[in-house]
């Protein structure tokens, strides 16, 4: 509050405070300047958790890959296929079987009586089987006339999560070619 005197009549009237227009005027400005805190904290939040979920994406995608890389060359053939199941002799009596189920979104894999989901949130995986020759120079294989000519699988999938009720981070497209060795 300012109070001037410049006469001694009437000192009360030269007094005065903040007005209400004042006051209105600050609080549009903090409210602009908390709205535009909020919206910057808010979107960086949801980057953080969309850099987080495409970090746990893809550390889930090499694992899985990883596992499976691992199992199919050590196996001794195909014994079952289909485009979200395939299923390897392993020269005892513990088949492999990696399967795909659309309507829960896993890749498991089960062998005996252990069985383990690798991927989780799979939008699509599908399997594919080959003969070890390749066309020309290319590095495309031939479609096997059988399941017992398959030397080479490959897999091909994609993964998403939800963040605050949206799809995203996608996983475009992990696939792979993975050779059995044993034959």
């Amino acid at each position: 509050m300012e109070c001037r005197v410049v006469s001694s009549i009437n000192p009360s009237r030269l007094c005065r405070g903040a007005t209400l227009v004042e006051y209105l005027i600050g609080m549009a400005v903090a409210a602009l300047i908390l709205g535009a805190v909020l919206s910057l904290s808010l979107f960086s939040g949801k980057s953080f958790a969309g850099l987080a979920n495409y970090v746990e994406l893809n550390a889930s995608s090499v694992y899985a890959l990883d596992q499976m890389t691992k199992d199919v060359r050590q196996m001794r053939g195909l014994i079952d296929y289909s485009s979200n199941k395939l299923t390897f002799d392993d020269g005892n009596t513990n088949p492999l079987t990696y399967y795909y189920a659309p309507e829960a979104g896993t890749l498991s894999r089960q062998q005996g009586t252990n069985s383990k989901v690798l991927l989780q949130g799979c939008d699509s995986l599908q399997f594919f089987i080959y003969q070890r020759p390749s066309l020309g120079t290319a590095y495309d294989q031939y479609p096997p006339a059988e399941v017992t000519n398959c030397k080479v699988v490959s897999v091909k999938w994609s993964c998403s999560r939800t963040i605050l009720g949206t799809k995203l981070n996608t996983e475009d497209v992990h696939e792979a070619r993975i050779a059995l060795r044993t034959h």
